[in-house]
């Protein structure tokens, strides 16, 4: 009989212990690590000083990691994918939290660019053509801004695939204040516009649940100038589910990259109430699983969960659906399969973009680049 080993005693935990990583994973702090690889990140952006209504979000990653408690690499099988993500071909680690100043905004935008550069412009562990996809957890929905600043250096224009009751394509207008600065353009309603004039955004784009109130009809107007389509909330229930996937489909071509973001005020105010922004008449959760599994063969790059403010949460339940988006979202990543055999079926032009891209390595960060690239951004 084999004695046991320290791994043989002390190497198990129950799901509520344990060092607070998104679903038991291996933890790392990616940012000082460079000669860390995967091909899947769980990232934290601790950020929601650009929020125009209730704050909380910056404790948003920490809720959502330990809602994710009961995930495990031992109890990770995906019944509807049949598969365990975790114990898959992929390497996923949880990369902590990126460490975002919340006194300054336009520092905050620096920064939040600069380390989502430094997370994706490295070789995934599999893979010798791409770099690793991520799922940030944030977070007001500003954050997804710098997101989509490091992908476009990569991919060039993404598609975007925006769940939220809100536009968030609303022009500086929507905001009327005699005071006026560059950064108060900027806020978690204002970021896909602000993508759509710096050019980050391709003419792909959907959003889906959407019912708040606007400030007229020049809002859709300025809605299709950027080239967005619109699946209201009441689409679910009316037209039906397969309406909701069809349109998606029928928006977005399956091998481009494609970006997805899931601000958590879609759901309903009864399973979401953690948030800073409700709106009633929202998608159950299973509604919005559903059609977050049936989009499962699009070409993910990079996807966030954002707007988990735990403050106004409820026995947790705001936070545990986050947490199992994030998981859908992993699911689908590693289902759609490493990403060599995404590079060979991109366009043409994304390829050589990818293939050809300088990735940095132990000796060379970005943040070694120091000052300079500081200014760039």
């Amino acid at each position: 009989m084999r004695l046991p080993n320290r791994a043989d005693l002390w190497g198990g935990y129950w799901p509520f212990q344990g060092i607070n990583t998104f679903a038991h994973l291996e933890s790392h702090n990616c940012l000082l690590e460079p000669e860390q690889h995967y091909d899947i990140a769980v990232i934290g952006v601790p950020f929601d000083t650009a929020t125009s209504y209730r704050p909380g979000a910056r404790f948003g990653p920490r809720a959502i990691r330990t809602a994710s408690q009961r995930q495990t690499s031992l109890r990770g099988f995906n019944q509807r994918a049949m598969m365990n993500p975790y114990q898959n071909w992929a390497k996923i680690v949880d990369c902590g939290d990126i460490p975002v100043t919340p006194m300054d905004n336009e520092l905050a935008f620096k920064q939040m660019t600069m380390a989502f550069e430094e997370l994706i412009y490295r070789r995934d562990a599999n893979s010798t053509l791409a770099p690793p996809r991520y799922v940030a957890l944030g977070g007001d929905h500003s954050v997804l801004l710098p997101h989509l600043r490091a992908l476009h250096s990569i991919y060039g224009p993404l598609n975007v695939i925006h769940f939220d009751a809100h536009l968030d394509t609303w022009t500086p207008e929507g905001y009327p204040s005699y005071w006026h600065s560059d950064q108060s353009e900027l806020n978690h309603g204002s970021m896909l516009w602000k993508a759509n004039q710096e050019g980050l955004t391709s003419t792909h784009n959907i959003h889906a649940g959407l019912r708040t109130k606007l400030s007229g009809v020049e809002d859709y107007i300025s809605d299709d100038e950027q080239h967005f389509e619109r699946i209201y909330a009441d689409d679910i229930w009316v037209e039906g589910v397969k309406y909701v996937i069809d349109k998606i489909l029928d928006t977005v071509p399956k091998d481009t990259p494609t970006y997805l973001s899931v601000d958590i005020d879609v759901l309903d105010p009864g399973f979401g109430s953690g948030t800073g922004t409700q709106e009633p008449g929202g998608w159950l959760p299973r509604e919005l699983l559903y059609v977050l599994r049936a989009i499962d063969g699009l070409n993910i790059v990079g996807a966030d969960v954002v707007e988990v403010s735990p403050a106004f949460d409820n026995a947790e339940i705001t936070a545990t659906n986050g947490a199992q988006v994030a998981y859908e979202i992993i699911t689908s990543m590693v289902k759609k399969g490493k990403t060599d055999d995404l590079v060979k079926n991109n366009t043409p032009q994304t390829t050589a973009k990818m293939t050809n891209h300088q990735f940095i390595n132990e000796e060379e960060t970005i943040s070694k680049k120091g000052i300079k690239r500081y200014e760039e951004i």
